[in-house]
């Protein structure tokens, strides 16, 4: 065998040694025995689900992958035979196509991962619609490439090349999405941004202080009152270098960002790290899920323990310790002191509730009624219900744990069909388990009678969304489920594969899961969310007063040319289709030029480019917007000006010229 081989073998045999070792620590260990209710045969070959993974990555084994679609799945003896993972294709009762020219019925909202972008898909075509750049730059947009998304990314953002972006949020009123802005995260470097939905385009972004990943992000139902970000990585408080080996004195913070100023309004330090988090209903309570209790900045220590905490924030209270001088304040934020022996967390009335829970949960996800949140527990088979009725009301926090049942392996993220059904992504079995709610508040804490049926994925889930899980009134019908990997499922781009984004039918929760298609993915897209059609709508152009007083609107009669200093010119410019408004102007070497454009076309669909490469200009403008770069004219010469996008019939001879004299 080959070094590589054993390298890949090794590599697998010191993960699932160190996998095991986790299961066996976490609540109901003998839940992650190989024989549990899995099987596959691969050519007389019998193995436990979770050697899939090992399969999945040792060599030799990719030419069986394709009996992985097959495997079928035992459930407990309530379930009907019947009930075994549902089908593996297209449905003509559920069909997902949508003919040419209609249009679907729900838009979805996909974190773009890596690509720092959001991807806006049809749901349930699963078509791409289009692609907002949020923490990234864009050529096709000219995002990044003008002075106002550039100000934007390098001052307001921070000035990073990239970002990771994680949870997208839509902006709700009474509960419901209202179609105004969208909020998503970056975990790469701790910032939050809102896309403005009537022009499908970002306009701002915070670069939220004193933390370096914001990884959890929600909106404070039912008014988005504030965005919520979770702190994900403990540092010193200040990290001005004091403490930096010393971890005693790290801290992670929990942050609050006004969704109109987009500042941070304030904070609140606790122990351990932060990870998801939700809030409920009524405008109190947020939850994020929590690991490393034990406070190390090492596997093996952040993994001691068995159990770790889920953190219930009481907002109105951390509020009025803001508003009574409760605080310290750092670099410009009030910073509340929420860890556990806080003297704001101690008598009747803390800020923060620690709630104990199987090692290292990962979700949150509260119901549609506000009644439970919902925690996985990712190495414990089961998902943790708290009621938030009961957690103001109990001494003990774990008190208001109103059920438990065990689901299935590896379980990450829970939604809802509306129907009283929850859908919980099980990562380790390469499923999605639906379970009935009220049956697992009325059933023992481990039971697994609450399950329904589970359906195979393809492979290793992460989030699952059914459409608008998140309200109070989910729509159910389709649910989407986002694999990490897809392995055998398309055709072969590389050692980089996509993932696989699956489309399931769940109908009103009283039919069968349904897999009815396959979508690869550009690594990696984390998550999604879905809005009706009706609650979003879109300017096909632009509204000039939105813009009024910011930037001019150029007619062909105000093109020209203005010196504003000794070395710097105004050059402004309409463009409609076949030309621009001056077939030329003239400025001096070493001119700072500040070129404004405007389309001053009124039809939809009539972009117009506008890029000087050898300035690295390259705008995209729509319909009645105007856009304005700053660049300087270093080298005397001619330099062509075109349109990027294909417009009209004359489309190769729409052209400008900016000459660039020498300067004497």
């Amino acid at each position: 065998m080959s070094d590589d081989n054993n390298d890949t073998e090794r590599f697998v045999e010191e993960h699932e040694r160190q996998i095991n070792d986790l299961l066996q620590d976490v609540e109901d260990p003998a839940a992650v025995d190989d024989d549990d209710g899995f099987s596959m045969q691969l050519g007389g070959l019998e193995l436990g689900r979770r050697d899939f993974m090992k399969a999945g990555a040792a060599a030799g084994v990719a030419s069986a992958a394709g009996a992985f679609a097959g495997c079928q799945t035992a459930l407990p003896d309530s379930a009907t035979p019947s009930d075994s993972g549902g089908s593996q294709g297209s449905s003509a009762a559920h069909s997902h196509v949508v003919a040419p020219g209609e249009k679907d019925e729900y838009y979805g909202f996909w974190s773009g991962g890596h690509s720092g972008e959001i991807r806006v898909i049809g749901i349930p075509s699963m078509r791409e619609l289009q692609r907002i750049p949020v923490f990234n730059t864009e050529c096709a947009r000219g995002y990044g490439y003008d002075d106002q998304s550039t100000e934007m990314l390098e001052n307001e953002g921070g000035g990073y090349t990239w970002g990771d972006n994680h949870h997208p949020n839509l902006s709700e009123t009474d509960g419901d999405y209202d179609g105004e802005y969208l909020y998503v995260n970056d975990k790469a470097n701790g910032r939050i941004a809102r896309v403005n939905l009537k022009y499908f385009e970002t306009d701002a972004i915070v670069d939220v202080p004193n933390v370096q990943s914001v990884h959890g992000c929600t909106v404070l139902s039912p008014d988005t009152k504030y965005i919520l970000g979770n702190g994900e990585f403990r540092t010193p408080l200040p990290n001005d270098g004091r403490h930096v080996n010393d971890p005693d004195k790290y801290t992670a913070l929990f942050s609050a960002v006004d969704p109109e100023s987009m500042e941070t309004a304030w904070q609140v330090k606790v122990d351990g790290n932060l990870d998801i988090v939700d809030t409920g209903k009524e405008g109190r309570w947020a939850i994020a899920s929590c690991y490393n209790s034990e406070e190390a900045v090492e596997i093996q220590g952040m993994t001691h323990d068995d159990r770790d905490y889920a953190k219930v924030f009481d907002i109105p209270a951390i509020e009025e310790a803001v508003d009574n001088g409760d605080y310290e304040e750092i670099n410009g934020v009030p910073i509340v002191d929420g860890t556990r022996d806080s003297d704001l967390n101690q008598g009747d009335d803390p800020l923060v509730r620690y709630v104990s829970t199987p090692k290292s949960p990962h979700c949150v996800e509260v119901g549609p009624d506000g009644k439970y949140a919902f925690i996985a527990g990712k190495l414990s088979p089961t998902v943790t219900m708290l009621d938030l009725d009961k957690i103001g009301e109990v001494d003990d926090p774990t008190d208001a744990v109103a059920g438990r049942p065990k689901v299935g392996l590896g379980p990450l993220h829970t939604t809802f069909d509306g129907n009283g059904h929850a859908y919980t992504s099980l990562f380790i079995d390469s499923q999605v388990a639906k379970w009935d709610i009220e049956e697992a508040a009325n059933a023992e804490l481990g039971s697994s009678d609450p399950v329904i049926e589970k359906i195979d994925v393809h492979y290793n889930p992460g989030h699952i969304q059914a459409l608008e899980a998140m309200t109070t009134d989910p729509d159910g019908e389709w649910l989407v489920s986002l694999n990490k990997l897809s392995k055998d499922r398309f055709l072969p781009v590389g050692p980089i594969h996509p993932d696989n984004d699956q489309l399931i039918h769940i109908g009103d929760g009283e039919k069968e899961m349904e897999l009815v298609a396959d979508h690869p993915a550009y690594p990696e897209p984390h998550d999604c969310i879905f809005a009706h059609k009706d609650k979003i709508s879109p300017a096909t152009t632009w509204d000039k007063a939105d813009y009024e007083g910011e930037k001019p609107f150029v007619t062909e009669e105000d093109s020209g040319v203005e010196r504003t200093g000794e070395r710097s010119v105004h050059v402004k410019a309409s463009s409609k289709r076949s030309e621009y408004g001056m077939f030329d102007f003239t400025v001096k070497e070493g001119d700072e030029v500040r070129l404004t454009m405007t389309n001053v076309e009124g039809v939809r669909d009539i972009i117009h480019g506008v890029a000087i490469p050898e300035h690295d200009v390259n705008l995209a403008i729509a319909p009645q917007d105007t856009r304005e770069v700053t660049f300087t004219a270093d080298d005397p010469g001619v330099y062509w000006i075109y349109c990027t996008y294909f417009c009209s019939a004359l489309h190769l001879e729409m052209r400008s010229r900016m000459i660039v004299e020498p300067r004497e």
